[in-house]
């Protein structure tokens, strides 16, 4: 049997400021890990764009899943420390264990503590140490999910604390935005990855019919290690806003709501079973749940990274708020932070604008950034853990306050003040939200009428965007998300800028005209 000392350890999970000791974690109920594997095989996303899907949902795994080896060493070692199998996924690279705590700390050489964090009103289970596995099994694994139980994101949405000046219905905004004409998101789904709350459906349906939309969008809860659809808290907001703003502006598409725990582990899983779920089939998945970089663990990262690779890797696009806490991203530290999963270089970052209009058109949108009144400022900045990729080179992104050649952040903008919001229905309620989870359903909604009328999705469309620049965009050039300021071309408060999606159709219509006899998107 290993000792602790002959184990490579796993990056741990930072304790946030002001969180309490309790004492060992001493249930007898059983805990379910995720154990994440490296890929084998090469890297599946080209480096150029367009990259059409190298292989379909169903033949992905045979070419970048898990190496067979690697999962029956796993298995041999989960088995001398008395833990169960209770699934396996090789084309997700996972294989899901269960024991009890004392097993669990002997095979992974941790300590399972109760820890009382900063407005959370019951303890939660966590690690003060990493995870660390055998050297002849450590580099097989990117990481062991669940036994820290800690929340890793917040929802990015506001409600406005003083009178709107102005508000919007969603397609009000798409008009603004000039949402390509006769496409509505017929033949796609776009998947929503929630980390709480839920939705009634009389609430949608009574949304969508004084919106006008006669035939509104099919909505289908998936529950992911646990989570479900569960109406009843401040987190319904977050997911009412999300199916609102895809389904008001893409009212032909599906809609798959992914509810998993706000746990590293359900965070991950959201994102890889809804990359490869074969019956929904999700052409864009919109997330509007984040935290700080420097609050994820290496490991954690790494996990969730490769379900964003495979994510891109499938022909599927990533919408991601960029947070409401401006260039802090809501740390103490008097330094700027990104958010992450949008500093991934798969994600496409949504920063926030203030939108102002008259008679139906645009008068002037500037960064958002309400912060002397708390209402909020969109994120942005430059990663400390994701270096500058090439379609950013010519961008003229700073470095990071460390030095650090780093991916900026955001990529696009659109609306996110809750001071001109957008109006929606929650728990029976009509209100007012904003917030940058506003943007990345709005752009999730956008990239599913592009892939519609392109017949065939657009995925990791990062390197068409730069490329195509601000021909498609309203360049955003006044205001500041605090530490960086708006100007010319992208800038890390708002991108490239708020779209103009006839443009943007028609752009990547040009870069990549469709192959005769091509298969319609989303069906892989």
């Amino acid at each position: 049997m290993n000792t602790l000392a002959d184990r490579v350890i796993h990056a741990g999970h930072p304790l946030p400021a002001g969180a309490r000791y309790l004492g060992p974690h001493t249930s007898r109920r059983p805990i379910g890990i995720t154990v994440v594997l490296r890929r084998m095989g090469q890297q599946p996303v080209p480096a150029a764009w367009p990259h059409p899907p190298r292989w379909p949902r169903g033949e992905f795994g045979a070419h970048c899943g898990a190496d067979p080896a690697d999962i029956e060493r796993l298995r041999h070692y989960a088995g001398l420390h008395g833990l169960t199998e209770t699934g396996c996924e090789p084309h997700r690279r996972v294989l899901h264990l269960r024991g009890s705590v004392d097993a669990l700390q002997r095979a992974f050489g941790v300590q399972l503590g109760r820890y009382r964090l900063p407005g959370l009103r019951r303890y939660v289970v966590g690690c003060e140490h990493a995870p660390a596995l055998p050297a002849d099994i450590a580099p097989s694994v990117l990481a062991v999910l669940g036994l820290d139980r800690r929340p890793v994101a917040k929802p990015h949405f506001r409600k406005a604390l003083a009178t709107p000046s102005q508000t919007y219905t969603p397609p009000q905004v798409g008009q603004l935005y000039n949402f390509p004409a006769n496409t509505d998101g017929s033949g796609q789904c776009v998947a929503l990855i929630e980390l709480g709350g839920g939705f009634d459906q009389s609430d949608l349906t009574t949304y969508f019919t004084a919106l006008g939309i006669t035939t509104p969008p099919t909505v289908t809860a998936v529950s992911v290690a646990g989570g479900k659809n569960s109406p009843g808290d401040d987190a319904d907001a977050e997911v009412m806003l999300d199916i609102e703003m895809v389904g008001a502006l893409a009212p032909g598409t599906a809609i798959a709501v992914y509810f998993a725990p706000n746990t590293d582990q359900g965070f991950y899983e959201a994102i890889s079973q809804a990359a490869h779920d074969t019956q929904n089939k999700p052409s864009v998945i919109s997330i509007s749940w984040g935290g700080p970089e420097d609050s994820w663990s290496a490991s954690s990262l790494a996990a969730m990274q490769s379900a964003l690779e495979d994510a891109a890797a499938l022909g599927v696009s990533m919408t991601v708020a960029a947070g409401d806490s401006g260039s802090s991203d809501g740390e103490s530290d008097g330094q700027p932070h990104v958010d992450f999963p949008a500093s991934s270089p798969y994600s496409l970052a949504c920063g926030g604008t203030t939108l102002t209009t008259s008679a139906s058109a645009i008068t002037s949108e500037v960064v958002w950034n309400e912060t002397a009144g708390n209402e909020g400022a969109t994120g942005g900045g430059v990663s400390v853990d994701y270096a500058l990729p090439a379609w950013q080179q010519g961008s003229n992104v700073p470095k990071a306050p460390n030095g650090y050649v780093g991916r900026g952040v955001p990529d696009v903008a659109g609306d996110a003040d809750p001071l001109t919001g957008y109006q929606v229905r929650v728990d029976g309620q009509d209100e007012v939200i904003g917030g940058t989870s506003a943007v990345a359903p709005l752009w999730a909604a956008l990239l599913a009428r592009c892939n519609q009328s392109l017949g065939r999705a657009v995925g990791d469309v990062h390197a068409a965007l730069y490329q195509i620049g601000e021909t498609a965009f309203h360049d955003i050039t006044q205001g500041n998300n605090g530490t960086y300021a708006a100007g010319q071309g992208w800038d890390a408060c708002t991108g490239l800028g708020s779209p103009d999606g006839q443009m943007l159709l028609t752009a990547l219509a040009a870069q990549n005209p469709p192959a005769a006899g091509a298969s319609p998107p989303g069906t892989g």
